[in-house]
């Protein structure tokens, strides 16, 4: 099984990043559970808005998006502001919106079986209200949700304090971090074994 995690922080690399560093965590979970993965930071490739597969010129989604289709499990991760989802990651669930029209030979969307998962982080409240946005974008699209198919870390209001910059990751986060892991592995194999039926 592959995973794939969309980074949407608004720094491009080599910024550090406290979204990427909780999406590695998530990856590295993935890796226990035998899944391979693969972290890709969209603010480092030239995503056009729009609701299309391919906008031309030089439109760098079409090859995030071969890698959306051979994952079996997608990981968004994203920063919260002004208690949003970041602009790249509202970006990313435009594009992916355009996989309501594209089919298999059966009818049904080509990210039917695939399973979403989500991470936050953000120094404010907003954590459920983000990850139930970007849940529900995906289930939009034929994406799965597993069981507490989130995690997340919200500093304390109007402090500075960074995810990345902790000493170590809060237990509460590491469970959470765990759990999303595992229920997404398990619901994604049981997907590969029992497809969706064509509607």
């Amino acid at each position: 099984m592959r995973a794939l995690a969309l980074v949407c922080t608004l720094n491009a690399s080599p910024a550090s990043s406290s979204s990427h560093h909780l999406a590695q965590q998530v990856m590295t979970e993935f890796e226990g559970h035998g899944v391979r993965g693969e972290i890709v930071r969209v603010a480092d490739h030239d995503v056009r808005p729009g609701i299309g597969v391919d906008l031309g010129d030089g439109d760098a989604w079409p090859a995030i998006r071969e890698k959306v289709l051979a994952a079996d499990i997608l990981l968004i991760a994203t920063p919260i502001w002004l208690g949003h989802p970041s602009s790249v990651c509202q970006r990313v669930l435009e594009r992916l919106n355009a996989e309501s029209s594209e089919t298999d030979d059966e009818g049904r969307p080509l990210v039917y079986g695939k399973v979403g998962a989500v991470a936050v982080v953000g120094n404010e409240d907003g954590a459920h209200k983000v990850s139930a946005d970007v849940f529900q974008g995906l289930n939009d699209v034929g994406f799965s949700l597993a069981a507490q198919a989130v995690t997340y870390w919200v500093g304390e209001a109007m402090q500075g304090t960074d995810y990345q910059d902790l000493a170590e990751t809060p237990e509460a986060v590491a469970s959470t971090t765990r759990a999303l892991a595992a229920n997404a592995v398990h619901l994604a194999r049981l997907l590969a074994d029992a497809p969706y039926s064509p509607s």
